[in-house]
């Protein structure tokens, strides 16, 4: 018999407690009615005739699965005007993405998955206009860190019902192991390992635990999102060949754990390939008919030369070189040419990273604070004002993320005097709404940067949320959206500040009034729709075995609806038992265990995991 080392790591799910919902155990629970779509649905990168439409299937036999969906007009699925079926398996970790073609312009619609006799919940989404376009509205996000807090400006946004798509510009979730990082006390919160993800199974499992997250799941069924990653769905302060949270000794090749984090984030999320086959381009434009084009950007991963830290002389050589680049030639010409594009009115760049300079005097003279915004990219930064003020580009805007915080910012070109009280010399507007949950790290009061750098026109540290970006033929408008806390599911929100860039001015003006009711949307679609089976779950959902074939260690994730004891069997594919055992007391939740199975002899093995209710039987393969 040989010796093996079980890890018990418990990391829940979060409850969905509020008033609306049925009431559910007080840790965070699975929905059992969900089953086999227990992480939901979502729909994203939408064009006008066509959009994303994503679910994932938890196998309960590993081995192909076949999946049928249907787009419709109605919420009853009778008026059905595109579906299909798609097989999926674990080579891309059970995930279903459809791209639905031969959709109308400015529609929306409707969606949902079946597998045997079991359906998703619906989920709603809709097409973009082309021609005249009056109006649109976003919710604006980043930086949604699972440890740190509730995600309760989600639920705001997924029950607002007068905006029309959301975008996260980046770190959906964070690498850092449980407890690590910004972690709150909240164990149930936890990440699911004791180490910092950086393989394949890695990114799926954090991904796994996020997308159970009700408020999540609800904001994605209501609107399609548009998304970006920056580094922490790779590590931290990364680059194209390196990150700060990269440890080659531990960690492998970085090129080999960018490309799993990449792969990962192309199963999970509603993204839309920008090359067949190709899972590491993520910039690409969507247009709202003849209003706005929204450019998204890469400025992590695709052609980032590396950081350099903080408190950095603004008179430092090596940053001031004009070969180092943020985005790199190819997306420089790409973004240059859709801001040319003279069809629409405003061009709105989403952007993981602050463009806007924050220097101070804090331990010699005039020092970036931050080397890793495009602070630390002062040569391709001045390329991109070049080209709108040489080209007489005006309504560009941009939407960033990354700094926990929340800025309204003019971007004064280099070469100028930037006048704090007209906005003369500024070349641009940059909008930048507070994190989720991840906390800021305040580098100076708001008082001593303003008065540093007159182009901040608004801060605030200490509150989570998001943007509200809404644009017409007259102006840009922002308003910041607060809720009043993360560590509990009890929660109000505020509109604490607007701020508005006028149509053909390149600076921003204080608002007036906040953004009103925005009419017209069909109705939400029911997190708790009738159709959707009311299944007895047995007591236990196994989501996910990584990886298989293993090496050392292999990783379940499964939910118990009953607090107890799990046994745990391994036998040789002649029956011969390798190894028996039991785990101590679970709660009930979602829980991760780890299996060291580094001992066994190369071949073909089973793995059983019951509580007496259910059993769940895997072949692994040892390697």
């Amino acid at each position: 018999m040989r010796t093996f080392l079980f890890i018990l790591l418990l990391t829940i799910t979060y409850c969905n407690a509020k008033a609306q919902l049925p009431p559910m155990p007080p840790r965070p629970a699975v929905i059992s009615s969900f089953a086999p779509f227990y992480h939901g649905v979502a729909s994203g990168d939408p064009l006008a005739d066509r959009v994303i439409i994503w679910t994932r299937v938890t196998p309960t036999v590993f081995g192909p699965i076949s999946v049928n969906w249907q787009m419709a007009t109605d919420t009853l699925f009778t008026h059905v005007v595109n579906s299909g079926t798609v097989t999926t398996d674990s080579s891309v970790d059970y995930t279903v993405k459809v791209d639905v073609t031969g959709l109308n312009q400015n529609t929306w619609y409707y969606y949902r998955f079946k597998s045997g006799s079991s359906y998703s919940i619906a989920g709603r989404t809709r097409t973009l206009p082309t021609g005249n376009a009056d109006s649109l509205r976003f919710a604006v996000f980043s930086c949604s860190d699972f440890q740190t807090g509730y995600f309760n400006a989600y639920h705001d946004i997924a029950h607002r019902n007068d905006i029309d798509a959301i975008m996260h510009l980046g770190d959906w979730y964070y690498e850092y192991l449980a407890g690590g990082s910004d972690a709150g006390t909240d164990t149930s919160r936890f990440h699911p390992l004791t180490r910092d993800a950086y393989l394949l199974a890695d990114y799926r499992l954090w991904q796994s635990q996020y997308r159970l997250d009700h408020d999540l799941m609800e904001m994605m069924q209501q609107y399609p999102m548009i998304s970006i990653w920056d580094d922490h769905e790779s590590a931290n302060n990364s680059w194209n060949s390196g990150a700060q949270n990269h440890n080659s000794s531990t960690q492998g090749n970085w090129f080999t754990r960018k490309h799993a984090a990449q792969h990962a984030y192309f199963e999970w999320m509603p993204i839309r390939a920008v090359a067949t086959g190709n899972d590491s381009i993520i910039h690409r434009n969507f247009k709202w008919g003849n209003l706005m084009n929204l450019i998204m950007l890469d400025t992590r991963l695709e052609g980032r030369d590396s950081s350099l830290g903080s408190l950095i002389p603004t008179s430092n050589a090596y940053m001031n070189n004009t070969s180092r680049k943020m985005i790199g030639p190819v997306q420089l010409t790409w973004l240059e040419n859709q801001l040319s594009d003279t069809s629409v009115k405003w061009r709105i760049i989403g952007n993981q990273v602050m463009i806007a300079p924050l220097t101070m005097n804090i331990l010699v003279t005039n020092e970036v604070l931050n080397g890793d915004q495009w602070d630390g990219y002062p040569a391709e930064r001045k390329r991109v004002y070049d080209y709108i003020a040489q080209n007489n580009i005006k309504d560009v805007v941009f939407l960033s993320g990354d700094i926990h915080s929340s800025w309204a910012n003019d971007l004064p070109h280099p070469d100028s005097t930037y006048v704090s009280s007209t906005g003369a010399g500024s070349i641009a507007t940059e909008f930048i709404g507070s994190s989720i949950t991840s906390s800021a790290n305040v580098p100076a009061s708001s008082g001593a940067i303003m008065a540093a750098d007159p182009w901040f026109k608004y801060i605030d540290f200490t509150k989570r949320g998001y943007l509200l970006f809404d644009v017409n033929k007259t102006r840009a408008q922002g308003d910041y959206i607060h809720v009043s806390g993360i560590s509990s599911t009890t929660f109000t929100s505020s509109d604490d500040a607007q701020w508005v860039n006028l149509d053909n001015e390149r600076h921003l003006r204080i608002g007036t009034t906040p953004l009103g009711p925005n009419t017209g949307n069909p109705p939400l679609v029911s997190f708790y729709p009738s159709y959707v089976q009311n299944i007895n779950n047995a007591g236990m959902v196994v989501f996910s075995c990584y990886p298989n074939p293993a090496t050392n260690e292999i990783t379940l994730q499964y939910y118990l609806n009953q607090a107890g004891k799990l046994n745990i069997g391994i036998t040789d594919i002649n029956g011969k038992s390798v190894y028996n055992g039991s785990t101590n007391e679970l709660a009930v939740g979602v829980n991760n265990a780890t299996l060291n199975i580094s001992d066994l002899s190369t071949g073909i093995y089973f793995l059983t995991i019951g509580n007496g209710n259910n059993v769940f039987t895997q072949k692994i393969v040892k390697r």
